[in-house]
Order: C-alpha cells, then sequence, then structure tokens
C-alpha cells in the first residue's frame, strides 16, 4: 500500500509516494533506497554497503523494524486468544472475571471416628451417648504417611444423622460382656494443601488498599477477621454489597425450622455488608486482597444524598435540594465496600497442592489438629477429653485431583468458557448442577430435573374458528424446578421446607433476573417387577434367580434413577439375560395378558408403606417403554426384597 504525501516548500508543493506495507527490516530498507534514488538522485547515489548514507538507511529500518514489531506485540498481548505473555494472560483471564488456578489440590473421602461413652437404653439394649457425640469442624488438618496435609472441607457433627450424611455406630470396648464405648463413624471431604494465618496491620484509610498474602500457590481464603471479631467476606466484584452466610439452624436462630436440622443443620441467609474484598491472582503465583473505597466513618447519607430522604426534617444527611455536594465524595461512601483503617486483620487461608498429593487408599491416617467442640456444661470432663483424644481418620480410596496450577492454555481456555455463562445460570442444565453443587451443610438434594413453566392463553379455536379457548403456552419468564430428597433408608421422599429454602436462596444469586424458579415436589410412582427365567442345567437354579434379582436391584438403584427416566422393558431382560445360568427370559404366564417379556406394575398402598401415586402403567407404556407422567415423576422400587418377584419355570 502506497499514497502520496504532498511536501509543502518555499517553491512548491511536491507529491512523493510512500508505501506502507513494508513493515520488516529488509523491506523497510529497500523502500528508503528506493525513495532515496527515486527523489534525490543528484543529492545522494552511494549506495554502497560501507557507507555512510547506507548507516543513516538501516539505521532507519531498524529503528521502523523495531517500532512495527513492538506495536504488534502490544497488541497481539492485548488479546485473549492470542496473548503468550503469563501476566498478560492471567490479567485478561480475570478482567473477565475467571480466576486462574494457582494449584489444584487432591480430595479425599476419608471415614472420621470418634469413641463415646454408651448409654444404657434398658436391661439389655444399650446404646451411644450422644451428649458426648462432638462437632469437628472445619479446617481441621489431618496428615497423610507420606507427609501431605489435607483439610476438613466441612463440619462434621456427630449428633445427627441422615441418608446423606450417615452416621454409623459399632461397640468398642466392653466389660463383662456390657458395651461402655461404641465408636461413631462419618464420612466426609478433605482438601490437601497447607494452612497458615497470617496478620496484616492498617493505619489510616486508603482507597482500594491492597495487601499481598506471603505464600504462592493460595487455595482458598477461609476467613478474615479483624481484631474487632468482625467478619470480612470475599466477594468477586467490589460493588457487590451482599453475601451468604451460614446460621446454625436452633430453636433460638430459626424457631420455624429448627426441627429440620437433622437434615438441614444450616440454614442460608443474605447479609449485607461493607466489610469485603476481592482477590487477584498475580503471574508471580501469589494473591492479592484488595479492599474498598470507602474511607470515612460517616454514614453514606451524610455523604451523598438520599433520594428517600429530600425534602425530610432529618438532622442529618442531605436531605434539601438546593444543597450542594461534591460528586467525587460518592467514592468516599462504602459504595465499593469499605477500605480497613486502623485494625489489623487475620486472614487464614490454605495453600499448595501438586501431584504427589494424590495418596492411595489407606494413607491419610494421621491427624494433625482437629478442633473438636463438645461442651463439657453436665458432662463428665474426664469422658470428653477422652472424646477429644480418640479422632481417628483413614481414607478407603485414593486421593484424587492433585495437579499443578493452569498453564497458560488452560488459563485461555477456561476464561473463553467462563465467559460464556459468566457465573449465571443460563442453560436448564447450568441450574441442575448449581443445584447439585448446593452445600451439603444448608440440606441435601438427591434428584432434581428442570422444565419451562407453562401458562394458559387465550387463543382463537372451536368448529368455526374464531370462539376464543384456553391453550397452554411456554411461561418464557418462569422455571419449575421439581426436587427429591432421601430418607433415612434412601428412599425417596419430598424435600423438607428448611432446604427449599436455602436451595431459592443460593439459586438468586445465579439465576437471570427475568428467570422466576418455582420449586416443586415430584411424583413418586413405586413399581414392582415380575420375571420369569428358563435355566440352564448344571446350574442351581435358587443361585441364578438370586442373581437375576440382583441385577434388578442395581438397574433400579435410585443413585443411577432419575427424574423423567423412562423404564425401557427390554433393558431389564437383557440385564437378566446377561446372568450366567440364564438360559432365556421368558414371559411370565400371571397377570400379563400381554405377554410382555418382563411384567412392572405399580404399588401404591399406603397401609404397606408405598406412596399414593397411582399410575396406569399399561397406558403409559408403548413399544415396551414406560414414559413417565406429564407431571414429572420418578420410577423407584422401594421395597426391592419384596418388590421383585423372580420364576424359573424350566431348565435345558
Amino acid at each position: 500500500m502506497a499514497r502520496e504525501v504532498e511536501y509543502g516548500t518555499n517553491i512548491k508543493a511536491v507529491k512523493k509516494e510512500v508505501k506502507y506495507i513494508g513493515r520488516e527490516f529488509s523491506t523497510i530498507r529497500a523502500n528508503l533506497i528506493e525513495f532515496a534514488k527515486s527523489y534525490f538522485p543528484n543529492a545522494y547515489n552511494d549506495f554502497n554497503e560501507a557507507s555512510p548514507g547506507m548507516m543513516f538507511i538501516e539505521m532507519a529500518a531498524y529503528v521502523g523494524d523495531t517500532l512495527n514489531f513492538y506495536m504488534d506485540n502490544q497488541y497481539r498481548e492485548s488479546l485473549l486468544h492470542s496473548a503468550e505473555e503469563k501476566k498478560n494472560v492471567f490479567k485478561l483471564a480475570q478482567s473477565f472475571g475467571y480466576k486462574p488456578k494457582l494449584a489444584n489440590p487432591a480430595t479425599a473421602i476419608v471415614d472420621v471416628t470418634v469413641e463415646v461413652p454408651a448409654e444404657q437404653v434398658n436391661a439389655d439394649t444399650y446404646k451411644p451417648d450422644l451428649d458426648y457425640a462432638p462437632v469437628i469442624t472445619a479446617n481441621s488438618m489431618f496428615d497423610s504417611q507420606g507427609g501431605s496435609t489435607f483439610r476438613l472441607m466441612d463440619d462434621i457433627n456427630f449428633k445427627t444423622s441422615s441418608s446423606l450424611d450417615t452416621r454409623t455406630s459399632i461397640v468398642s470396648q466392653m466389660e463383662d460382656d456390657v458395651p461402655t464405648h461404641f465408636k461413631l463413624t462419618k464420612q466426609a471431604i478433605v482438601q490437601s494443601g497447607q494452612q497458615i494465618s497470617q496478620d496484616f496491620t492498617f493505619g489510616n484509610a486508603v482507597k482500594f488498599d491492597k495487601v499481598i498474602l506471603s505464600n504462592e500457590n493460595v487455595v482458598q481464603i477461609t476467613s478474615c477477621i479483624d481484631d474487632d471479631g468482625n467478619k470480612w467476606y470475599e466477594v468477586p466484584y467490589l460493588a457487590q454489597d451482599t453475601v451468604f452466610d451460614a446460621v446454625e439452624n436452633n430453636p433460638v436462630n430459626t424457631p420455624d425450622m429448627s426441627s429440620l436440622s437433622a437434615d438441614t443443620p444450616y440454614m442460608m441467609k443474605l447479609i449485607k455488608t461493607a466489610r469485603r474484598f476481592t482477590t487477584y491472582v498475580r503471574s508471580d503465583g501469589k494473591t492479592e486482597l484488595r479492599f474498598g473505597a470507602g474511607i470515612s466513618s460517616n454514614a453514606d447519607e451524610e455523604i451523598i444524598p438520599n433520594p428517600d430522604n429530600v425534602g425530610s426534617s432529618l438532622s442529618t444527611g442531605l436531605s434539601k435540594l438546593d444543597s450542594s455536594f461534591d460528586p467525587s465524595n460518592f467514592l468516599n461512601t462504602k459504595t465499593f465496600g469499605q477500605s480497613p483503617s486502623q485494625i489489623t486483620l487475620t486472614i487464614n487461608y490454605t495453600y499448595g497442592g501438586s501431584l504427589d498429593d494424590n495418596v492411595l487408599s489407606n494413607q491419610i491416617t494421621k491427624v494433625n489438629a482437629a478442633n473438636v467442640i463438645l461442651s463439657p456444661e453436665g458432662l463428665n470432663a474426664t469422658k470428653v477429653n477422652e472424646v477429644k483424644d480418640s479422632v481417628e481418620v483413614t481414607n478407603n480410596e485414593p486421593a484424587t485431583g492433585g495437579s499443578s496450577g493452569d498453564n497458560i492454555e488452560e488459563v485461555r481456555q477456561r476464561t473463553m468458557a467462563y465467559m460464556n455463562t459468566q457465573g449465571r445460570a443460563v442453560t436448564l442444565q447450568d441450574y441442575i448442577t448449581r443445584v447439585y453443587s448446593l452445600p451439603q451443610k444448608f440440606g441435601n438434594i438427591a434428584k432434581a430435573h428442570i422444565v419451562q413453566d407453562e401458562q394458559l392463553d387465550q387463543v382463537a379455536g372451536g368448529e368455526d374458528g374464531d370462539k376464543p379457548m384456553l391453550k397452554e403456552i411456554s411461561n418464557p419468564l418462569a422455571l419449575n424446578m421439581y426436587v427429591l430428597g432421601y430418607d433415612h433408608k434412601r428412599n425417596f421422599v419430598k424435600l423438607n421446607n428448611a432446604t427449599k429454602q436455602n436451595l431459592k436462596i443460593y439459586l438468586s444469586q445465579y439465576r437471570m433476573m427475568t428467570d422466576a424458579i418455582n420449586i416443586k415436589d415430584a411424583f413418586i410412582i413405586n413399581v414392582g417387577v415380575k420375571f420369569s427365567i428358563i435355566t440352564q442345567r448344571g446350574f442351581n437354579k435358587n443361585e441364578v434367580l438370586m442373581k437375576c434379582i440382583d441385577k434388578i436391584k442395581k438397574h433400579f438403584d435410585v443413585k443411577k434413577w432419575q427424574i423423567n427416566q423412562p423404564i425401557i422393558v427390554s433393558d431389564i431382560a437383557y440385564q437378566i439375560s446377561l446372568v450366567d445360568g440364564v438360559a432365556s427370559v421368558v414371559p411370565p404366564i400371571e397377570d400379563n395378558p400381554q405377554k410382555q417379556m418382563v411384567v412392572v406394575e405399580n404399588l401404591f398402598d399406603g397401609t404397606a408403606g408405598y406412596n399414593t401415586n397411582v399410575y396406569d402403567l399399561d397406558a403409559a407404556t408403548k413399544d415396551g417403554v414406560i414414559y413417565p407422567s406429564l407431571d414429572p415423576c420418578i420410577f423407584e422400587i422401594k421395597f426391592p426384597d419384596n418388590d421383585i418377584e423372580g420364576r424359573v419355570v424350566g431348565d435345558i
């Protein structure tokens, strides 16, 4: 590309062609030589490599090439998909809301055990004395035999037991054939990483003050407390003034929901706070904590006008329209959070994580620092200390997931994926994922299903086509979330109101503003299965039959079954046919007018413990598939030992 440039002189205007295509050294050099030959033929014509003129031409070409490279590089580094420098990729990622992971801790499921005294129920019956059942708080530390440290993710409350937080007990000590102690065991999740506490002292308030944690590869800020006991909360951005906090579900805090504390030990509360901070990941592996801009101790209404107070006779604050104020005062308010002033912050955080933390099973066996809470009031002090000293831990399965942090390409790809949702629930699957990520202490959700809401609308219809009639159409502004929980026997039950309330509050931070979410109970349809088989000669018929029943139990395992999942009869028959010793699956003779290979029937006798939902399975069956109802439901074999009937009708 070239254009003519007009140069003004005292004599006349001269138009000279300037080329802009050449950007590298050799092209710029050649263009400069051509330019000199074209427009200065009589002034200079010595283009020998050793001439002084060529020195200046090549120096000009060098400067041009360097500037072009610098501009190209700066432009490339300003785009996420082409940036190569780590610091630039990290900055771009965090500007889009994604925080690079400096380390990936290993995760393991451990069995945590405590020993408590026995309590006599009657002459021959003893049980654990749950008055001595402790709470082991989150962030308690356990070590592996190889030296890796693991942190407890959530509190372990041995006083409670639910379907998803089961407590087991066995007799551990006896005297004269009488139980004296029981061992209580619960499963919990631990993550690798070192726990450390660091203090930072602040003087006069500074807008957007920041501190840098001394350790690299920080995984999580577990707490931030000032010396007055106030909690500071981490937020994704400083303009967010509301956060979620956990409140123990007890008669004092939540009298209306305290009866549901066994399944929902904590209630989620939305609180407003000015004490907040964000975290920023640096390319050197360290983490910054950045605080707000509020440096005034006065209330915000005294700094900027509150529209609700305009025209009022309040003695404080700006309440008159003719009062002048400095618009820059807005930055002194706590809109972007409060800046710490004349206080000391104690920041507890975990750091570290690597491939070495993926330890084998039965390697996490050492109690490093277990914070065991047990109120000694009314209890034997010696027994209390024995309970605290009895904590044991082990992992029956290997720890997994430990690795080094995100590399540059992983940061780039995960940032672009994050940009699609920006932490919001957009698709129906996004909502399902969020539901299952509800922290366990706020309640346990076994199954979830979400569909678009429907509403009635008037449309033209009737025989003559002009009479209005009601028709169901999709409601674009509402979603119906169908959920179920487990009871203590891992049967499906309706969720309690406390868990529903927590779920509603939890989803509010992710849902789109225009999305209304209706949380409803899915229907439970109890079914039974009947089948007949012909066995192969040489096999024990009873053993083959029991294996077939076990196959069906696994097929209908509640962990695998989902809301609105149809029953494919041929799949059941196929699972039976895979059992060793089964020659063929034949249609049951009794109660089988359609000669189905496997008979599935609805069980709804409430007096026998079944759900009372009646469902016409014959009408819902098409081409060997039993479809769920229009109202979302789930099929369940409630009593597998009784509701699966098999028969051997012969052998070959």
